[in-house]
Parts: structure tokens; sequence; C-alpha cells
């Protein structure tokens, strides 16, 4: 791992993956296409997020996230997100007397779960036909995209995020999640871009999160072995920067005390082919079953 890099190309304009990028993304673990989405289409997924935290009111939930801690504040708030979209802040949102620090959309950590199904916006991003196409040469059998989430990684006080998988969280028997990352804004190692271990998705699979009530959930250290960290390599991106990565490729990213916001959209897909487990964090309602790129 310790010679490889990770694997750039310019985006197929069709979607159409070349059989050198499909090698690359196998032997790495991760693939970047750049200029994938018009900045244009990135902005205004902006614009439409922008207007969904219009409706949230930060002092009704008090919710949030944080990878460092393993936990949130408030679990089922969280737990119960599959099928809807909530509004996560960041760790350090509040002051000593529980006033946001900044804005509230300067203080918040993500939007999730499913946009992509309950936003028309959200849906046409989510399903170019592009992308699809994508989904398609990665070998999907059944697509269906999982969930999805706007990471808004804030000015100041953008938290760091630690070195994880993700199929600990979207675990299928067989795995078959994969990532796509949309940089909506220029992501930079100064305000907090993603970092991956090239390779890395060879590796075991580290930690099993999953449910033990209703309203919370543990994680299982299957591999106790330390990750690699000094092989990370970031993923500096410009907006549109599509960047796709396999369930078990080990990534983070670090806080951003930067002033510039690093705002990227995340779809996870996975094959209906495969067992999704009960005790998986993310249920869905049968009124809001999954759905591909159809």
């Amino acid at each position: 791992m310790s010679d490889m890099a990770l694997p750039s190309f310019a985006a197929p304009t069709d979607g159409q993956l070349t059989a050198e990028m499909l090698a690359a993304f196998h032997d790495a673990g991760v693939l970047i296409l750049r200029d994938f989405v018009p900045v244009e289409e990135c902005r205004a997924l902006t614009s439409r997020a922008l207007e969904l935290v219009d409706d949230f009111n930060p002092e009704e939930v008090h919710c949030v996230f944080s990878t460092t801690r393993q936990t949130q504040a408030d679990d089922s708030y969280f737990i119960e997100s599959g099928d809807k979209i909530r509004f996560f802040l960041e760790e350090d949102a509040f002051d000593e007397s529980g006033n946001l620090r900044q804005s509230k959309e300067d203080s918040l950590n993500k939007m999730g779960h499913a946009m992509h199904d309950l936003d028309p916006v959200f849906d046409q991003f989510s399903r170019s036909p592009a992308l699809k196409t994508v989904a398609d040469g990665l070998g999907f059998a059944q697509p269906a995209i999982i969930q999805s989430m706007y990471i808004f990684k804030p000015a100041r006080i953008g938290g760091e995020v630690v070195c994880h998988q993700d199929s600990t969280y979207l675990y299928t028997e067989p795995e078959s999640c994969i990532g796509f990352w949309f940089a909506l804004e220029d992501a930079t190692v100064e305000n907090g871009c993603m970092y991956f271990i090239p390779g890395g998705h060879k590796m075991n699979l580290k930690q099993r999160n999953y449910r033990i009530s209703e309203c919370e959930l543990t994680t299982e250290v299957l591999d106790p072995e330390p990750w690699p960290e000094h092989l990370k390599l970031p993923v500096e991106a410009s907006a549109g920067t599509l960047v796709i990565f396999d369930g078990r490729a080990p990534h983070m990213s670090g806080p951003n005390l930067s002033d510039k916001s690093r705002h990227a959209y995340t779809l996870h897909v996975i094959d209906q082919t495969c067992h999704w487990p009960a005790e998986n964090w993310l249920q869905r309602s049968p009124d809001l079953p999954l759905r591909g790129f159809a």
C-alpha cells in the first residue's frame, strides 16, 4: 500500500467507466472523477439544502453528530432518520450558555438520511443517467440508494471525522456498500478534505455497528489492529468532483479550522441481492421502499 497513489481521472461524459478506471478502483479502493457534475448543479443542490435548513429549528432538537465520541446526543432522533430528513449539529456548535456560536447553517454537521427519496431536487441530483451508468459499471446487480447525507463541514467548527469504514455502519451480507461523494465546494487540506489509505479496502472489516435496542447503538471491534494512518493521502477536490470508494476503504478528515466551509453530498449504494440485517441502524418504513437510479 505504501507506493500506491489515489487514482484520478477526468470524468467520462456519459458515466461509462473504462477498464483502466475500474482496475484502478479495485486496486486502490478509491476512484476520483474530476468535473463529474457541473458547478451550477452543485450550487443548485446547496441552495436547496439551505432552503431545507431554513425550516429547521435548532432550539427544538439539540442533536449533535460526532465521530470522535461514536455517539449522538439523542440516539432516537438519529436512529429514526433513515427514512426522514433530519439535521445534526457540530459538537462545538454551542457556547457555554447553550447558544449557537454561529448561524444555524454554519453550525450543522450534516443533514440526512433520505433526501434522495423525499426531496425532488436531491432526487434528480442523485439519479442522473451518468451516475446510473457508473453504478452499472461497478457491477451492481440491483442497486439501491440506502442513504444520502449533506455534509456542511462549517468554517471554524467543522469537526474531525476519525478513520473508519462505511461498511461498519451500512453492512450487507455479503458486503456491497459503495460510497459516492460529491464535492459541492472546493475541498482542501485547510478546510478538512477527506483522506484515504489507498489499498486499505483489502484489510479486514475492523468494526461493526448495530442496534441493541430501539434507541441504542453499539460498535463491536472485529479487528483491533490499528490503522496504518501514516499511509493516508489527501483528496483535494474542486467543486464537481466525484469520489467513489469501497465500503471497506478506510477514510477520515481533519477539522475545518479555516474560514471556508467544505460542503459535500454523499450517497451510499448497496446491492439489494445482498441481505440487509435487521440490526443495522438504518431501517426504513415499508411506505418508503428502497429505490435504485430509476
